[in-house]
């Protein structure tokens, strides 16, 4: 018995060797970019709540537009790391040119969005019964300075998304994972001279700095693809003509439609949910805001894992080994929960401390402590079904993925925050422990799904 544990989830000396050389620079990245995001987070929170609640409701709007391209340039990569496995370069190069397409149509929309409807959209988080009429307007005031420059960077970020994914495809991790390091130290440095040292322009400060930041940073990703045309020999030819096979687009169409469309609604789906907070005040708002960013540092590995399974388990059913796809994703999952099991005890273990970091009420304080050690006690479960939507999406299976993910997300969690918030005197707390912890019923959806192996597919060879 023991012995066939181990043989279906426990990897030998070679994988571990494999997924680290893998992960190592995209946890490096990440890990830089969450401390630098708390950081940024902590200089604006020096401002006040006024200036961190703004920031976080337009950062709340962006990921949407963020998490839109990146289902957008996902239901390509999914091709991508197939093709890529498989040795098809011609196709592979078609994947990069339709990500480019996709990422520039789609930076286009979400500008004229956000000029027509951005302050509609920030209105919808502040409540008049909830703070005081100057403070309301003040935090929109802020929120339209921070997002009328931020949108900026909408477009180097687009285009960051689409060379990132591609060079991580062909297992390239270290150029993305450098040129982020080189924008958010850039962004980093910005920050205080914007905010408090040559300059003190407040949140308009901190807008600048991330702007210029992903500027640099593209310029980096670019300029490093285009000078290693030996190495990465798609780049050569990609920009010739905008034409990509008819083929490929249906097939991309089919398959990438449902992940656009899943990534886009979950993260309205998301921002619905933090909307539902903000009914219980400004404060709320803030400690939300509070809880994302650590969130973020203590998800590193998570979504470095999720990166490694996409690519990994990509690569083996592109060149048809199915069974061995099987086999690698077994041991990945088990071993992103296991690890973040311990991730979470190291979670809820800095939750009173990371709030002591932040210039705001002692009562915001108490209030994210609490959200951090809710969220460092489901970590695991998050970390499972976040592996497993990577899974299921490896094989082209984004119908499902769409289901699992966002139908889910609308049916349960967002309807669960906005009855508790709107129809309840629950303490934030306790509507955020319910909120996280339903997603249990999602990890029972996924571990059945895991078991009946439908998703493992080799989707570039499938008759179109």
């Amino acid at each position: 018995m023991l012995a066939k544990f181990k043989r279906k989830f426990i990897g030998d000396k070679a994988f571990y060797t494999s997924v680290l050389t893998l992960v190592i620079p995209l946890i490096i990245q990440q890990g830089i970019t969450s401390f630098v995001s708390l950081l940024d987070n902590i200089m604006v929170g020096a401002l006040g709540t006024a200036s961190i609640s703004a920031v976080a409701i337009v950062n709340q709007l962006f990921m949407v537009f963020n998490l839109t391209i990146f289902g957008a340039l996902s239901g390509v990569a999914i091709f991508g790391a197939q093709f890529f496995g498989k040795g098809d370069i011609e196709n592979f190069r078609f994947t990069f040119r339709f990500k480019m397409i996709l990422s520039v149509v789609a930076t286009v929309a979400g500008i004229l969005i956000f000029i027509f409807f951005g302050g509609n959209l920030i209105n919808m988080f502040l409540h008049e019964s909830e703070g005081t009429a100057e403070e309301i307007k003040a935090t929109y005031d802020f929120a339209m300075q921070y997002m009328l420059i931020m949108l900026i960077g909408m477009l180097p970020f687009a285009v960051v998304q689409a060379y990132g994914s591609t060079l991580r495809e062909t297992g390239e991790t270290v150029a993305p994972m450098t040129a982020s390091v080189i924008a958010i130290l850039t962004n980093l440095v910005l920050n205080y001279l914007f905010m408090f040292g040559i300059f003190h322009w407040g949140v308009i400060g901190a807008a600048l700095a991330t702007v210029i930041s992903r500027y640099v940073e593209a310029v980096y990703v670019v300029l490093h693809a285009h000078r290693h045309t030996y190495k990465y020999t798609f780049i050569v030819g990609a920009y010739k003509s905008l034409y990509v096979p008819m083929s490929l687009v249906k097939k991309v169409a089919i398959t990438g439609f449902p992940l656009l469309l899943n990534e886009t609604l979950w993260s309205m789906g998301m921002t619905a949910i933090n909307q539902s907070y903000s009914l219980r005040g400004l404060e709320a708002v803030a400690a939300v805001n509070m809880n994302a960013t650590a969130w973020q540092i203590f998800c590193i590995i998570m979504m470095a894992m999720g990166n490694a399974v996409a690519i990994i388990v990509g690569q083996h059913l592109g060149a048809g080994e199915i069974e061995k796809a099987k086999d690698v994703d077994n041991k990945l999952i088990f071993l992103t929960v296991i690890l973040h099991i311990g991730i979470g005890i190291i979670f809820i273990s800095a939750a009173p401390f990371i709030p002591l970091l932040y210039n705001v009420e002692p009562t915001v304080r108490t209030l994210a402590t609490s959200l951090m050690i809710i969220n460092g006690a489901s970590l695991p479960i998050h970390a499972f079904i976040h592996v497993v939507y990577f899974t299921i999406r490896s094989g082209g299976k984004t119908l499902i993925t769409f289901f699992f993910d966002c139908v889910y997300t609308w049916c349960v969690p967002v309807v669960l925050a906005s009855v508790l918030c709107n129809f309840t005197a629950l303490p934030l707390p306790y509507v955020y422990f319910a909120v996280q912890f339903i997603d249990i019923v999602k990890t029972v959806i996924g571990v059945f799904m895991l078991k009946s192996g439908f998703w493992a597919n080799n989707i570039i060879d499938e008759k179109k």
